[in-house]
Order: C-alpha cells, then structure tokens, then sequence
C-alpha cells in the first residue's frame, strides 16, 4: 500500500502538464497506450490428459484468429498475444499451432517455467532445453551477436527464490543465470495477493545492487529518458491498483486490480479504465503508457474469457476510448515488442512507439514476415 501510494503521487504529477499540453513530444500532444497480453499458457494446466491438453491449443488456433481480425490498431495490426510457454509441457503438437499464429502476425512465444528444488546448474539445463524446444519452431529471436532472446515469465510468481517457505524455485542467483542465457526483461509481476509481489509497483525497472541475491527484484532503479541500458534484466510490471467491486458489496468496496483476465474476473472497459490510470511508463514519457495484462488463457473457462464476447467487447473498448487518433493511438504489441518500446523510450525516441517494435531485438524466424501479414486484408 505505501508503495502504491507513492506510485500514485507519481503518476499524478506526470499527468499534469500533459493534460496542460506543456509537453509537446513531437506527435501533435496525442497519448500512445501500448498494450500487451501476456498468457500464462498451460495446455495441462490442472494436470489434465494430452488429449484434453492438445484440444486446448487447438480451440486457440481456430477461435484467435477469428476473434482478432475484427479489430487494427493506429497501426494497423492486429491484436497480438504472447504465449509464455511452460518448458516442462513441451510437446510439439502444443507449440506448432502457436507458432502459426506467430507466422499470421497475431503473437509470439515466449519461456514460463515451472520448477522446484533446482539448483543453478539443473534450471541451467532446464532452460536450456526449453530455448532448443522453442527454437525448432522458429520462434525464438537472436540478439545481435546471435545467441537467443527472450521474455520470462516464472511459475508460481517466485522469481529469484522469492517465496518465504523456499518453494518453487530453489535459485536465489536465478536472475543473473537468466540474462547469461539471454533473457532481456521479466514480465511476472504484479502477483498481489502473493508473497512472492515485489514493494515495487506499477514500474518499469532495472533491479539495483548484486541480482545474484534472493529477491534481486525488490531494489529498483526505474527506467528514464537517457538511461544506458544495464546488464540485467528490465523489469515490466503490469498495473496494480485497489479498484471498486462490481456491483454493491457494501463490507468489501475494494479489492486489488492485478491485470489478470479469467472466467472470475472478465475483462472489462471499467477494468481497462484502471489499469490506464496507472500511468505505467518510462519517466521522462508520460505519453506512452504501457498495459501489460494476463491470463492463464489454456483452460477452457479462461480461453472463453479471452476469445468470446467479453474480450472482444475489450478491443471495441481500446478503440473507442484509446484510438480516435487525436488524443490517443492504441499499439498492440508482444513482450518482445513491449521491451523494445520501452527501451526505444530510455533513449529518447519520440513521435510514435509503433515505429519501434524491432528497436533493439528483431521478431523471430517465424514471425520475419507478420508484418506484411498483419496488413494484409
């Protein structure tokens, strides 16, 4: 809560002067909402069968596709989804349809991992065999020297052995193994009510200090126009808020807004209100304001939450509210895309974050040509 409220105080002092319109970044005084949908995707989430598993993937693959070309950005793409893929649920009958829908420019895969107990050298191979799954498939980006880029997102929300009882992680240095194997950014949190969610919200984010130790992640330096970019990973939250209860719940009014999308908590254009006001950004760009939701989007009552009516009734909502073209531009982005924004901002871009999608890591072999697909009719 102090942490909030500070952010908040923040956020406040951002917003005036650009709804004064004394910043003047270049782009006619228009607002940019970067947003981003980060799946949490377990085919055998709730250990059900294979088969249960692959119908799961297959319902994705038939019903995104469909759901998503109804709707462009102000840059004429369509929504994009990032699926964070569990190493330890690979099979490549789940992967392969995900990757089509990357080659149809409608998103990416990135690494989730489940695990427990490890020490560095088992996460090491674990990981490792997760990015040579995932590359089979051409979905894995290089840096520019060539070894492999990717997002993170950790099972459980314990990152950097964070949890107080010493599950689901084991590795207290695991943010430090994690870039040497190539991650650029984290995208688990916010995980409130979880112990494992940082005093750090509503951020983007360099760790400070040694990141070899337990919870690296709690000490930020947040990002800024002009800062260089560090040797460790960067740190996208999503936006964390208390937000009003639907309907009238007199003995609980609030409750904490953490950006998930499920079958309990649809999403929504009040919810899409909130996580807006949170005003996650570079500091120094208070115009580009990044949303970064997600879901555990493979089982079936979730999957309906985010590919029926109710997500579609989102995306109208992003476009009525968030893309007229005169005080806001709405830009769909992957995980990828997102950090690529963000650090396009951290070295002072201007203008519109769409120009910068592949600013410092290019899309994957699968997705070379997504964007001409993207246009297309």
């Amino acid at each position: 809560m102090p942490s909030w409220l500070l952010q908040r105080g923040r956020a406040n002092l951002r917003r005036a002067p650009f709804a004064s319109g004394t910043y003047g970044f270049g782009d006619n005084g228009v607002k940019h909402l970067v947003f981003a949908v980060c799946d949490h995707y377990e085919p055998l989430h709730g250990n059900v069968t294979f088969e249960q598993g692959l119908e799961r993937v297959m319902t994705w693959r038939r019903r995104y596709p469909e759901m998503a070309r109804r709707f462009r950005d102000a840059n004429g793409r369509l929504p994009r989804h990032s699926y964070f893929f569990p190493g330890e649920q690979y099979d490549p009958r789940f992967v392969e349809p995900l990757a089509e829908m990357c080659a149809m420019g409608l998103g990416e895969v990135e690494v989730h991992l489940h695990h427990d107990g490890d020490t560095r050298e088992t996460l090491r191979a674990a990981l490792e065999k997760t990015l040579r799954d995932l590359d089979a498939h051409g979905v894995v980006p290089r840096h520019p020297k060539g070894t492999p880029a990717w997002a993170f997102i950790h099972g459980n929300w314990c990152l950097a052995n964070a949890r107080p009882d010493g599950r689901w992680c084991g590795v207290d240095d695991e943010m430090e193994l994690l870039y040497e194997l190539g991650c650029y950014a984290d995208f688990t949190f916010p995980s409130a009510p979880d112990p494992c969610q940082p005093h750090v919200v509503n951020a983007i984010y360099y760790p400070r200090g040694d990141v070899r130790r337990r919870r690296a992640y709690e000490d930020a330096e947040l990002a800024h126009v002009g800062m260089p970019r560090r040797d460790r990973l960067l740190m996208i939250q999503g936006p964390l808020a208390l937000a009003r209860r639907p309907g009238k719940r007199a003995l609980r009014p609030l409750r904490i807004e953490g950006g998930a999308l499920d079958a309990h908590d649809p999403p929504t254009p009040a919810r899409l209100d909130t996580w807006v006001r949170q005003g996650v950004c570079v500091e120094g760009r208070p115009d580009w304001i990044f949303v970064k939701v997600h879901t555990h989007g493979a089982p079936e009552d979730n999957a309906e939450a985010v590919l029926g009516p109710k997500m579609a009734a989102l995306h109208a909502a992003l476009h009525e509210r968030y893309n007229d073209g005169t005080r806001w531009k709405l830009h769909y982005v992957t995980a990828r895309e997102m950090f690529n924004v963000a650090c396009a901002a951290m070295d002072g871009k201007t203008g519109s974050p769409g120009q910068y999608i592949d600013h410092v890591i290019p899309a994957p072999p699968r997705a070379a040509s997504a964007t001409k697909l993207a246009h297309a009719s």
